[in-house]
């Protein structure tokens, strides 16, 4: 099986390369032709990728743009926008008359965080009803969008938490990770925590671990495979939660509950020397990540007749970014997002070429 995939390897060819005034620090697909760009300098772009020219944008929010979540609301072709500026989630509809759009033009403000010191990481979007967050204070929470009511879950992280994401098909559940090693499962209506993991150190030489396992990176599959990037180059999948995939877990019948974190349906492998700072699934079975120094992997996960897991590589390449901070996916492109060696803003996209 391995063989036969190995011979039908993918192929991505870098096709533009968009400098920005300011750092990328976060980037969504719009819809299938538009990119969202959020920047350190608090301005957001949306390029049209037919031209790689700015179609909308968005300046003037007091601080870097963390995150960048797209909807579509019904009747507009543009996609409309939350994104986590500071300690605020902000709001607004980029299919307004306006070419650039200011604070004042938010159709929502929203304040995340209770702490004045605590800033905004990550926003997760269930369109319509929910929007979930972290923060650097290590709280994940949730606002439902009908009333504006915040829910912040009972339980932390000890560090920063830069991670959330919604559990596909499990209307109460979102999944968080951070700096203390620990990926989170909650009950978000009832804010409680259903599962938990903690990585391990990497035990190297002399038994003492080199850089703490950190979770810089995370993904879910359709299917609810869960992927987490670690900085000291580990990537963690957990599998517990596949919806029709088989168990290896033998100790407890599945249950009606996502069961992703458990440690009996996981797979930890060592693929990088640097920080895995970003990745995404295009596919259940096909996961693309990035270090932290622009090296990017794209595997696929195979399943064995007999059960065990293997994770082949079928495509690697290097982007010219000096510090990635973001990258996407979809069937056509990967993009990819940071800084370059002179500080500035740069922007990859990368066509697929060869075997689908």
């Amino acid at each position: 099986m391995v063989e036969d995939l190995l011979n039908n390897l993918p192929n991505y060819r870098l096709i533009h390369a968009l400098p920005t005034p300011s750092p990328i620090s976060a980037i969504a697909f719009g819809h299938a032709g538009h990119l969202f760009a959020g920047s350190d300098d608090g301005s957001l772009r949306v390029y049209d990728l037919s031209s790689f020219k700015v179609c909308k944008a968005i300046r003037g929010l007091p601080t870097e743009i963390s995150s960048v979540c797209c909807f579509k609301r019904p009747g507009s072709d543009l996609r409309d926008v939350w994104l986590a500026c500071g300690r605020q989630a902000y709001s607004f509809q980029m299919e307004s008359e306006k070419l650039v759009q200011a604070v004042s033009d938010a159709t929502a403000v929203i304040e995340l965080c209770d702490d004045e010191e605590d800033v905004l990481n990550e926003l997760a979007l269930n369109p319509g009803k929910y929007l979930a967050f972290s923060t650097d204070s290590g709280t994940v929470g949730v606002v439902d969008l009908s009333t504006s009511a915040i829910t912040r879950m009972k339980s932390s992280h000890s560090s920063i938490c830069g991670i959330v994401r919604f559990v596909p098909d499990r209307p109460r559940e979102i999944v968080s990770g951070g700096y203390d090693s620990c990926l989170l499962h909650f009950d978000f209506l009832q804010g409680t925590v259903l599962s938990r993991r903690d990585i391990p150190p990497f035990p190297a030489a002399g038994g003492m671990s080199l850089s703490p396992p950190f979770i810089m990176s995370a993904a879910i599959s359709t299917t609810g495979v869960m992927a987490a990037g670690t900085a000291d180059g580990r990537l963690w999948l957990g599998f517990g939660g596949e919806k029709g995939g088989p168990s290896k877990s033998t100790k407890k019948k599945r249950t009606r509950k996502w069961d992703g974190l458990n440690p009996d349906d996981e797979h930890l492998e060592k693929i990088a020397e640097g920080p895995i700072v970003a990745m995404a699934f295009s596919d259940p079975s096909t996961l693309t990540v990035s270090t932290l120094l622009g090296s990017i992997k794209q595997y696929r996960i195979v399943r064995q007749e007999n059960q065990e897991l293997q994770l082949a590589k079928i495509w690697e390449g290097q982007t010219r970014i000096s510090k990635v901070n973001a990258l996407i996916i979809d069937e056509r492109r990967f993009v990819v997002a940071g800084l370059d060696d002179r500080s500035k803003g740069l922007i990859e996209i990368w066509n697929r070429e060869g075997p689908p």
